[in-house]
Formats: structure tokens, C-alpha cells, sequence
């Protein structure tokens, strides 16, 4: 019974508020990725890194985040998100320290990128699988609350990068990260726990609606063999695509001479970055109400606006305060869209797919957000050279790809067909 169990000395329902408070102080650790722009734009400096240089120890990172994610989601199941958390934060740690004593470009890569990224590919699935499975009657809301701190990261990051940076070179900077990452990792994760099988709160019966959870568990065998899976996949994939590379690339299209933002980079953080944490709780409750399919309509529609509206800049030569609004609310949106797919996602595969599994078939799911990674990159890196024009070009492919991932929604994804057969 939830009264029965207790949460920080308080009754489980009130108690589990607390697990969210400290996956979102996790999230906001391991989103510091997102504040890469300062970090990259002080080793191109430092190297003479061209823009896919820059990009690249990036798209490693999240490349590696996502691989990891379905050996991730398998040891959740045997080690906990205590005992898991706090691996994946010491290797963090290791990813950010060591890139304080690198001397060039690929030792960067497999530092920050490949050590950096395994770390927080193990780290950032226990938060979320405890959120969902102490919040049954609310998973797209609490999936979005805990991991709106690694879309809020950079609000954080960016200012403190840019301090240290100033102050005391770049390569003290990644120490100084990593030492704290691994202070706050250890501290959070301790306290990390599941529920005992089948808890709910008091009083809550599952929902009928659209947007309830399935009662058959697929297995992860099961889950790919189905439709739903693959058109889930590909639109969580565009999704990433749309939201990194605009991550990736904001300072680079900030300094056009047609945009030409006046502020700082970390008051342009201090903007765009609530609209990547926003977004997660807002469209995982909407995914809550209405389901998977209907978000993730509304998520691609935004993002192709956001694309076409960026688009209208290509061929102007002077700088005007519209281009600039532009700027802002069309990063804003891929922000947001970002963001919405990280609570999009998860929630959708509890729904589709039901909650035994959730942990092993979400990681499979996530390697999506691997494929977006590396695709943003080279969309980012070759787009200019592609179409012979500016980095605006880089936004043509990002249209055409919303209106695919609409198209699949639309089509596609839908439940399976078995959501209401007999539980497994």
C-alpha cells in the first residue's frame, strides 16, 4: 500500500517529489552537452578547429550517449539506478578531468566525446525510468520534469563556462566541471530507488483514454517487430536532428552579419535554454492527455515553421531587428522541440509498449537520438558546401525532415494492436 512506504521520511505519494527534484539536479549535470558552443568555440580558438571539428567531439558525445543506452536500459534491471548512477558519474567525471590535460583535437574526441558520452548514456536513464515508475498515474509529466534539467542545463552552464573560461583558460574550466559533476552525482544518485512491483497511489485506476498504457509488456524481440516502433523511431530521430543541430550551431548563427546578436552568449542561453527544459514537461503532458501521436504532430509542425521561417533570411545582406526576433523564436522552437521529444519519447514507449520492459525497450529506442546526433553534425558541417550558400542552408534538410516525421505521425504511428490483450 502507499501509505505503507516511506520517501525521505515522508508517505510515498508526497515523498516521490523529491526523487524528481533530484533527477532534474542531475539532468542539469549531464545537459551541460548542451552548453557545448562555449566549450568548442574555446578549442577552436585554442586549435584552429574548423566548424566540423568544433562540432565533432559533440556528435561523439551524443553518439556514444545513445549507443550505450540499450546495454544501459539491460543493467538498470540488475543494478538499480543507485548503483548504476553512480558508475556512470564517475565516469563522467573522468570524461570532463581528462580533457584538461589533452593537447589535441582527437584526444578531445575520445575524452569528452567517447569517455564523457558512455558515462551520461549510463547515468540518464535511471531518473527517468524512476519517474515513471513512481509516477504511474503521471509519466509524461514527471519523465518531463526530471529531464527538463538537461534541456535548463545551459541557463547554468553557459554563464559558469564562459567565468571560468575568462578566468582561468579552458582546460581548467573541463577540470572544474568534472570535479563538480562528480560531487553532485555521487550525492543525487544515493538516493535513487525504485518502487516495489505494481506500487501505485492510492485511489488510481490506469486510464482509458488515448494516451493509456498498454497492458501487454512487449519484450524488446516484440518491440521492434512492430510498425509503431520503427515510425516512433524515425520521428524521434528528426526530432533530435532538429533540436542538436540547432544546439550545435546557435553561437555560429548568432554571428552572422545579417543577425548579429549584441548579447553574450550566455544571455542568449539565459533565453533559448528554459524553452528546451519547458518543452519536456509541457509536451510530455500533452502527451499524457492526448498521446504519442498527436504530440508528436504538434511537435513537427513547429519545427518545420521554425525551419521555413529561418530559411527567409538566405539571400539578405543587411542586419535588421527581424532577423534577430527570427533568430529567437525559431531556436526557440527547436529548443522547445527538443525538449518535447525527450518526454515524447519515453512516455510514448511506456504507452505503446507497457512498463515491465520500459527501461530495455527505451534504450533501444534511444539510439535514435544517436542517429539525429551524427546526422545534425553533418548537416551542420557540410550543409554551407552542399547548397553554396550560408549556414542558413543548413535549416533546408531540417524543413523537409519535419514534414516527413508529420507524415509518419499521421500514418503511422498509432498503438499496436495488441495493447489490450492480456498482460504477459
Amino acid at each position: 500500500m502507499a501509505e505503507e512506504k516511506k520517501l525521505f521520511g515522508m508517505p510515498a505519494e508526497k515523498g516521490r517529489w523529491m526523487l524528481i527534484l533530484l533527477g532534474f539536479i542531475i539532468n542539469i549535470c549531464l545537459g551541460s552537452v548542451y552548453a557545448y558552443n562555449v566549450f568548442g568555440g574555446a578549442l577552436q580558438k585554442e586549435w584552429g578547429l574548423s566548424v566540423l571539428e568544433k562540432l565533432l567531439p559533440y556528435g561523439i558525445f551524443l553518439a556514444f550517449f545513445a549507443a550505450v543506452f540499450p546495454l544501459s536500459g539491460q543493467l538498470l534491471e540488475k543494478l538499480g539506478p543507485k548503483k548504476q548512477g553512480i558508475v556512470g558519474g564517475i565516469i563522467v567525471a573522468l570524461g570532463w578531468i581528462l580533457v584538461s590535460f589533452t593537447h589535441s583535437w582527437p584526444q578531445a574526441v575520445l575524452t569528452y566525446g567517447v569517455i564523457g558520452g558512455i558515462g551520461v548514456g549510463l547515468c540518464y536513464i535511471g531518473p527517468i525510468q524512476v519517474a515513471t515508475r513512481w509516477f504511474p498515474d503521471r509519466k509524461g509529466l514527471a519523465t518531463g520534469l526530471t529531464v527538463a534539467g538537461f534541456g535548463g542545463s545551459p541557463f547554468i552552464s553557459t554563464y559558469l563556462a564562459q567565468v571560468l573560461i575568462k578566468h582561468y583558460g579552458i582546460f581548467d574550466t573541463f577540470l572544474y566541471f568534472g570535479l563538480a559533476f562528480l560531487a553532485v552525482l555521487l550525492v543525487c544518485f544515493w538516493f535513487m530507488e525504485f518502487p516495489v512491483a505494481g506500487w501505485k497511489p492510492a485511489g488510481w485506476k490506469p486510464s482509458t483514454t488515448a494516451a493509456a498504457t498498454s497492458t501487454v509488456n512487449y519484450d524488446r524481440n516484440e518491440v521492434i517487430k512492430t510498425p509503431t516502433f520503427w515510425a516512433l523511431f524515425a520521428c524521434f530521430a528528426i526530432g533530435s536532428t532538429a533540436g542538436l543541430m540547432a544546439i550545435g550551431i546557435w553561437g555560429d548563427i548568432r554571428a552572422l552579419p545579417i543577425i548579429a546578436i549584441g548579447f553574450t552568449a550566455a544571455v542568449t542561453q539565459f533565453i533559448l535554454a528554459p524553452f528546451n527544459a519547458a518543452g519536456r514537461p509541457v509536451l510530455g503532458f500533452v502527451t499524457d492527455r492526448v498521446g504519442p501521436r498527436v504530440a508528436a504532430m504538434i511537435s513537427f509542425v513547429v519545427i518545420f515553421l521554425a525551419a521555413v521561417l529561418m530559411l527567409t533570411m538566405r539571400g539578405s545582406t543587411a542586419e535588421t531587428d527581424m532577423h534577430k526576433v527570427l533568430y529567437f523564436v525559431c531556436f526557440a522552437a527547436f529548443y522547445a522541440g527538443l525538449g518535447g521529444w525527450l518526454a515524447i519519447a519515453p512516455t510514448a514507449t511506456a504507452q505503446y509498449f507497457g512498463t515491465k520492459f520500459s527501461s530495455r525497450n527505451y534504450g533501444i529506442l534511444f539510439l535514435a537520438y544517436g542517429v539525429g546526433a551524427l546526422i545534425s553534425t553533418f548537416i551542420a558541417g557540410y550543409a554551407k558546401s552542399i547548397f553554396q550558400g550560408t549556414l542558413l542552408d543548413a535549416f533546408i534538410p531540417i524543413a523537409v525532415l519535419a514534414a516527413i516525421g508529420f507524415l509518419l505521425a499521421v500514418f503511422v504511428l498509432k498503438p499496436p494492436k495488441k495493447t489490450e490483450a492480456p498482460q504477459k
